[in-house]
């Protein structure tokens, strides 16, 4: 979705360096990958077709922070219960 963004905090050495992606347009998300030692961070389209593609090694990563995108909250799928006053 639109404004879906992960951010990412990586150990650089003596400092540390942060990294954003965003999903940058309707119909688009941001999907992570962790395996073998690598993070893979990437923008894809509807059909899954990578867009941008961020990796780093796991072993530097201090942080990594999946942000939903801002907006009107949507409803779950299916009905939703409510507790009456008599807690039943």
């Amino acid at each position: 979705m639109k404004g879906d963004r992960v951010e990412i905090v990586v150990d650089a050495g003596d400092t540390t360096r942060t990294y954003e992606v965003v999903a940058t347009r309707a119909g688009r998300r941001v999907e992570v990958t962790i395996g073998r030692g690598v993070v893979e961070v990437a923008e894809v389209t509807r059909s899954g077709t990578p867009v941008r593609t961020a990796r780093f090694m796991s072993s530097r990563l201090l942080a990594l922070v999946e942000h939903p995108p801002r907006g009107p909250r949507r409803r779950t799928s299916g009905p939703t219960r409510r507790a009456n006053a008599r807690g039943t």
